[in-house]
């Protein structure tokens, strides 16, 4: 996948379009991803002891990377990513506006 962990990312389209948000989690497998403040659905969650009250609880949902655009950290803007390798033979991510390292 193209996005990691602690990527900085914009939605492209959905409820939540043209907002920015963070990775918490990467699902490799079906290809989604979790965006910190985005995507949320509200959880009712039960009362954990006698007497405590039960809440609504919003919790960020899975969505799917390609409906997500990767933040450039050098020229923070939604940007395309490319890879190449560097002088170590190491495979980098670039990003296809400025060509910087991510």
């Amino acid at each position: 996948m193209k996005i990691k962990k602690g990527d900085q990312v914009k939605m492209l389209s959905g409820k939540d379009k043209n907002k920015e948000g963070k990775v918490l989690n990467v699902l490799p497998s079906t290809n989604k991803i979790v965006v910190e403040g985005l995507n949320l659905l509200k959880k009712h969650q039960r009362a954990k002891k006698q007497g405590e009250k039960g809440q609504v609880v919003e919790v960020p949902r899975a969505v799917a990377a390609a409906k997500t655009m990767l933040i450039c950290s050098a020229c923070n803007k939604p940007t395309r990513v490319g890879f190449r390798s560097n002088e170590a033979g190491r495979k980098v991510r670039i990003c296809k506006k400025c060509n910087q390292e991510n």
